[in-house]
């Protein structure tokens, strides 16, 4: 996981590709619950400027979970996943309509400013 965030560019224009995108976490487990991951997860989200959504699912022991044919067998733990799931459908559907005005950042602004000045700059 962590190899993959670490491909994802910083910035792309002075915006990072992840900015504004809805996040939702969850894990699965060979043993125990560990909300570790869960809340690491949750950190480096916010480092990426995503909006993650409250709630969160871990499925302990999940070779008990699963069957034959890979299907995650009904269980509290499934009702968690499918709620999390519409969560994070109804949030990105609310999040979506005004993901420009909650991203729009000063700091970006005076970047994007300072990048144009540059470019005019070069072209004289």
């Amino acid at each position: 996981m962590k190899n993959q965030i670490d491909w994802i560019p910083l910035e792309m224009g002075a915006i990072r590709p992840s900015q504004g995108r809805t996040l939702a976490v969850m894990q699965v487990c060979g043993g125990s619950q560990s909300f570790n991951v869960v809340n690491t997860l949750r950190l480096l989200g916010r480092w990426m400027r995503m909006f993650t959504i409250p709630n969160q699912s871990s499925v302990p022991m999940a070779y008990k979970k699963f069957d034959d044919a890979g299907r995650m067998r009904p269980s509290a733990y499934y009702d968690r996943v499918v709620d999390v799931m519409e969560e994070l459908f109804k949030i990105t559907l609310l999040m979506r309509v005004r993901t420009d005005y909650l991203t729009n950042r000063y700091s970006e602004r005076n970047e994007k400013a300072l990048k144009a000045i540059n470019r005019q700059i070069q072209k004289i």
